[in-house]
């Protein structure tokens, strides 16, 4: 097995990470605390390849970064890669989404996220991006999941992450859609 490292402090999203890659030859593990990562990038993409490229160097192991966030087409792209600090908290955030919204028709949106691998001295072997597109609703719904969750509505499956069963989530989320393109190309690293 091979040491794959984290580049969260988050045991939840080590916890989730872990869900996508039960059947890979790589054992996950956080990121050291006192390393911490400035996002600079202008770009989800641009971001998971600085924490991976960082943290990979300084632990000398692969290391695997994302950053996720919510694109609302009405608010040209925003929150984008400001999603998780839109706020204080998920009910600040969505409700700052929602007051910025009003009654704009054109709720369209695009939950996205970016993977980046980085080799032990930094280099970054591997990206891919998972897109979700769905609609902002006017009012939360549903009691699972976090974020923005409550308000993502997918039409094909007439519910909003919050209401979808976790499983069914993994599938269709941006998330699960970049672990899709990443697993099989995964294989070929180290």
């Amino acid at each position: 097995m091979t040491v794959l490292v984290v580049a969260t402090s988050n045991p939840g999203k080590l916890r989730e990470m872990q869900s996508y890659l039960t059947d890979s030859d790589w054992k996950l593990q956080l990121k050291p605390p006192e390393l911490e990562i400035e996002e600079t990038g202008d770009t989800f993409t641009a971001n998971a390849c600085l924490k991976a490229s960082e943290v990979a160097r300084a632990t000398g192991e692969w290391t695997i970064a994302d950053d996720s966030g919510l694109q609302v087409d009405a608010l040209k792209g925003a929150p984008g890669i400001y999603s998780a600090r839109y706020g204080k908290n998920d009910e600040e955030r969505i409700e700052r989404l929602l007051r910025e919204l009003g009654s704009e028709r054109n709720r369209d949106a695009q939950f996205v996220c970016a993977i980046a691998i980085a080799s032990p001295n930094g280099e970054i072997s591997l990206q891919v991006e998972g897109i979700c597109q769905g609609t902002i609703l006017q009012s939360p719904r549903g009691t699972n999941g976090f974020g923005y969750d409550p308000i993502f509505y997918l039409p094909e499956q007439q519910l909003t992450f919050a209401e979808m069963k976790p499983e069914i989530k993994r599938l269709c989320s941006h998330r699960g859609k970049a672990f899709a393109s990443l697993l099989p190309k995964l294989s070929k690293l180290a």
